[in-house]
């Protein structure tokens, strides 16, 4: 009995110290920068400058269906598939979205580059252009996310915005801000363009 519980101690205590290892990495990673406008009824409103994106888009009706395939691609052009063979740091978030057209991965470029800097993808499907600016609605939620939990947070924010009156100006996107090993500390959130004046 005494061995049992000194390896559930030793197993919890790994798991412990691997969840603050993970946790402490990833608030490391350089984020894309907001600027908080102001919350109100559970979600952020944020003013968002233009970034530069890395853009993979794929045949498909899921948020999560392609996002296997559509993160090596985007990996694969950071990593040095590039005809620099340059190496680019990896950011958060990991915006996944769809439309008529797919679904859409993209990778935010970290914000030392400019589009004359990035190097060419080796991959034709790898686009790299700028994002949207203005302002967005941002409901964020834990755990780890599948395409029912982020089209049951689209209709909570699609209600939320609606109620306040605001009018949404393009898709819903949901955000990841994880490895998918991570364990503890998940963060994820869906993001709507908004019209919206200060």
């Amino acid at each position: 009995m005494n061995t049992i519980k000194i390896f559930t101690a030793v197993f919890l205590l790994l798991l412990l110290g691997y969840a603050a290892i993970t946790y402490a990495a990833n608030r490391k990673v350089e984020r894309q920068k907001y600027r908080l406008v102001k919350t109100l009824n559970g979600i952020e409103i944020r003013y968002y400058s233009r970034a530069i994106m890395a853009t993979v888009t794929t045949k498909g009706e899921t948020y999560m269906g392609n996002s296997n395939s559509n993160f090596r691609t985007l990996a694969g052009y950071i990593f040095g598939g590039n005809k620099s063979s340059q190496k680019i740091a990896m950011t958060a978030p990991v915006h996944i979205d769809k439309d008529t057209a797919g679904s859409r991965m993209s990778f935010v470029m970290p914000s030392d580059y400019d589009m004359s800097k990035l190097p060419v993808p080796n991959d034709s499907k790898v686009d790299l252009h700028y994002s949207q600016e203005g302002y967005f609605a941002v409901l964020k939620f834990g755990g780890f996310a599948n395409e029912h939990k982020i089209r049951h947070r689209i209709a909570e924010l699609k209600a939320t915005i609606a109620a306040l009156g605001f009018n949404s100006t393009g898709d819903y996107s949901f955000l990841g801000y994880n490895a998918p090993w991570d364990i503890v500390g998940r963060e994820n959130e869906i993001i709507v363009p908004i019209s919206y004046t200060e």
